[in-house]
């Protein structure tokens, strides 16, 4: 018997943030999905969309990527298509990275950052990443397929400090809570 409830078919994760001030090296923030398989939704990601990367197939696009927090309107932009990935994925985890190539930036170094979670008009999450201003990372949004095959959405910050490169494997590490 199916469930009468629907879940989530289609995301956006938008991301923005105001640009260095003049003189300072650029801000880079990085959108970064991990998929992973209904028998290991813990641990090593089956595969990673990010800035030079996708999905194999097609059902995750980042579809704008700012190295600078410069223009108007979202600097990063990622689309998650549920409703077309493969029924073997269980769980994706999303967060943001600050690139760190001009030295240890926090969330807490970059002005007006704001993380949003949309399903088509409708808001699920909106944070600044106040909580985690001592990060260099942080996951921003889950989602589980669950016992009915529909996907749902975990709100919920979690803050990372430690190697940029570390960050894709911790990120899986534990699934959401409720």
């Amino acid at each position: 018997m199916s469930s009468l409830n629907k879940g989530i078919d289609k995301a956006e994760v938008t991301l923005k943030w105001d640009p260095s001030p003049q003189g300072e090296p650029a801000n880079d923030l990085d959108i970064i999905a991990a998929t992973y398989l209904k028998d290991s939704v813990c641990g090593e990601p089956d595969y990673l969309v990010h800035f030079d990367q996708r999905s194999p197939d097609g059902t995750i696009t980042l579809n704008r990527d700012s190295r600078t927090g410069q223009g108007f309107g979202v600097d990063e932009a990622m689309t998650l298509e549920f409703s077309r990935l493969a029924d073997r994925y269980g769980r994706v985890v999303v967060g943001v990275a600050i690139q760190q190539r001009n030295g240890g930036r926090t969330f807490g170094d970059i002005a007006n950052t704001v993380v949003r979670v949309l399903e088509g008009y409708d808001e699920l999450a909106k944070d600044d990443f106040g909580a985690v201003a001592g990060s260099t990372a942080a996951v921003v949004a889950e989602f589980v397929r669950d016992d009915d095959g529909e996907w749902r959405f975990k709100s919920g910050v979690r803050g990372f400090g430690g190697d940029p490169e570390e960050f894709a494997s911790w990120m899986g590490r534990r699934p959401a809570v409720g």
